[in-house]
């Protein structure tokens, strides 16, 4: 009999391209077409004289996918042959990066967005998370409901047959 509070499980897959100007339009159509869902463009906070960054400058878009985490996944982790770095992972979550969208299974060329990479975080969670999230009654998450970078690994390597690299 296995404990239902311990049972890890896929709470969101986040997609994001970082960029500016042209190369944001283009990254905004990319995440619109392979999610189907209307992206979210982010605003910079901080001041980077050398990266010609200043507040409020739109610098990338990211889309939230809650729904059918477990085939996006699959298709993301066929485009990186299924192999992940161990440095990429930290507790509750991993993220990897796709150097062109091209590689993932069912995605075609459109000549619009041209060739451009992406980033994908998957984040983990328990039953019992939302009681540490939530505004009213708010309560404590003990430590051991946090999902560690090795059951993160077995989980991966037991449910999407990943292999881990590195150390």
């Amino acid at each position: 009999m296995t404990n239902k509070m311990k049972e890890t499980k896929i709470k969101k897959i986040i997609l994001s391209v970082g960029a500016t100007g042209d190369q944001l339009e283009k990254g905004f159509k990319l995440l619109k077409m392979l999610s189907g869902k209307k992206p979210v463009k982010t605003k910079s906070r901080k001041r980077i004289p050398s990266l010609g960054v200043r507040p409020g400058l739109e610098i990338g878009a990211m889309v939230t996918l809650r729904n059918k985490t477990e085939d996006i996944l699959k298709k993301m982790l066929l485009a990186i042959d299924n192999t992940l770095k161990k440095k990429q992972i930290s507790n509750n979550n991993f993220s990897f990066g796709i150097k062109e969208y091209l590689e993932i299974p069912g995605a075609e060329y459109n000549r619009e967005i041209g060739i451009m990479g992406l980033d994908v975080t998957v984040v983990f969670e328990r039953a019992g998370r939302r009681v540490k999230l939530k505004k009213i009654k708010k309560g404590k998450f003990p430590k051991r409901q946090m999902i560690s970078k090795e059951e993160i690994i077995k989980f991966m390597e037991n449910k999407f047959n990943t292999n881990f690299i590195g150390k």
